[in-house]
């Protein structure tokens, strides 16, 4: 089997600021039928666990520190051998929110490289949504699940975290976001890349850089 991409789809809460919200979580696993990586395992450990199905985790990558992402982590990694766990450093603060005794294994640095099979994903780090926030690019083209909703689209492909959404940039409205660096990060980052890049989402549905770059004007007017 050629390396692609599984999709999860897990439910839970999020918590943040004395709020608490229920939330779906796209999860995602990229490899092929030995080796895997699995970016976000969120909410449950044991579903996810049975996806990877014995496969051997090379890493666990988290696109931002809030609950909702990393609070199954650590008995996702126990369940599954415990893998290096890699979080950029930034949204430390985030994490020591859900955690007091278990820290990530590996910082996450813009440019950083991970390989699997055939495949390579590079870190982006996309501050905003969180000041840690990172998106992962896979440059080379691969088949998406249907179940994102984008169809059986086939190309470079984004996981873009909570950073960019099927509609618009990702929430800021809480602490250690900011609605001014996340636009930074979608203009000067993300819509960089190719038009054709398939956008995973950390909720919802799929979507493309040519879907999103035309309503930049219009959130930023939202915005301000």
């Amino acid at each position: 089997m050629a390396a692609g991409i599984e999709h999860l789809v897990t439910k839970g809460t999020f918590s943040l600021d004395g709020g608490t919200w229920d939330v779906d979580n796209n999860v995602w696993i990229v490899g092929n039928e030995s080796e895997v990586i699995v970016i976000d395992p969120a909410h449950d450990p044991e579903a996810i666990a049975e996806a990877v199905n014995g496969r051997d985790v090379k890493a666990i990558l988290l696109t931002h520190g809030h609950n909702d992402h990393v609070a199954a982590v650590r008995e996702f990694a126990h369940r599954v051998g415990n893998p290096p766990v890699h979080l950029n450093p930034e949204d430390r603060v985030l994490w020591d929110m859900t955690y007091e005794d278990y820290q990530p294994d590996k910082d996450i640095a813009d440019g950083d490289m991970w390989s699997i099979d055939s495949v390579r994903l590079k870190a982006l780090h996309t501050p905003g949504h969180s000041p840690g926030s990172t998106c992962f690019f896979i440059e080379t083209g691969l088949p998406v699940p249907d179940s994102a909703g984008a169809g059986s689209a086939v190309g470079p492909v984004l996981f873009s975290g909570d950073t960019l959404f099927n509609g618009g940039p990702g929430a800021t409205g809480r602490s250690y976001s900011s609605f001014e660096t996340i636009i930074e990060s979608i203009q000067n980052v993300l819509f960089k890349l190719p038009e054709a890049t398939v956008v995973l989402t950390g909720h919802g549905d799929a979507t493309s850089i040519g879907a999103e770059k035309p309503n930049l004007e219009d959130w930023v007017k939202r915005g301000s």
